[in-house]
């Protein structure tokens, strides 16, 4: 059955290790035309080697595993040259557990309490490239990253080129790349690269910290 439209449906991998929570994200996924789920496997080291064979355009990641724990994985899937979305899904709303997931280069943050349909609203919030958190985290999250932004040495607009700036204004509108490479009229590869180059100047490590900074710089979308 042929998706409504020219877009071709999401791609997801779940790495979690509680095999009916993946069969509940399994059947979830099955019903939704623009989401799709590619794999998934309860081995965060199988997980990381197929993200980074596969490519899909988002994983959905557990917080909690034996063997290598998400930060962890997190860190090894950035590391390695992930580009897509990691979104951590856990049970855990702790302060430091969100804050160091987002600092690891996670794109959103959502708690597996949360509704069947709340989750696949936030699933296709991150595939526009906007923040996929759970609403009882957001005031979290926006405390936490002012306070470490004030303990730190803010980098300043000035260190961008102005493509890349023009990319973080994309960024900060939620804008996905394939949407920034459309308007801009440059290719989603090289999004891509100037997305990484920024955050390396901006010593930011997720798209979503880039977002929330461009927002507090004044950086606010021109449409």
């Amino acid at each position: 059955m042929t998706t409504v439209g020219t877009e071709s449906p999401a791609t997801i991998m779940v790495i979690d290790d509680h095999p009916l929570l993946r069969r509940g994200v399994r059947q979830l996924l099955e019903i939704e035309e623009d989401l799709s789920l590619v794999f998934d496997t309860g081995s965060p080291r199988e997980g990381l080697e197929q993200a980074l064979a596969q490519e899909p355009d988002m994983l959905l990641l557990d917080l909690n595993m034996p063997d290598i724990d998400g930060l962890e994985l997190l860190k090894q899937l950035r590391d390695g040259g992930f580009a897509g979305r990691i979104i951590m899904y856990t049970v855990s709303d702790q302060k430091d557990n969100v804050v160091d997931a987002l600092r690891s280069g996670a794109d959103g943050y959502l708690l597996k309490d949360m509704e069947p349909e709340a989750l696949v609203h936030q699933l296709r919030q991150a595939t526009l490239g906007r923040m996929a958190i759970s609403d009882d985290l957001t005031s979290l999250l926006a405390r936490a990253l002012r306070s470490q932004r004030h303990a730190e040495t803010a980098p300043s607009l000035d260190v961008l080129t102005r493509r890349e700036r023009e990319i973080l204004q994309e960024l900060a509108a939620g804008m996905s790349n394939k949407l920034i490479a459309r308007k801009l009229e440059i290719t989603e590869g090289t999004v891509k690269v100037h997305v990484k180059h920024l955050l390396k100047k901006l010593r930011l490590r997720s798209r979503v910290e880039a977002a929330v900074w461009a927002v507090q710089q004044g950086l606010a979308p021109d449409h």
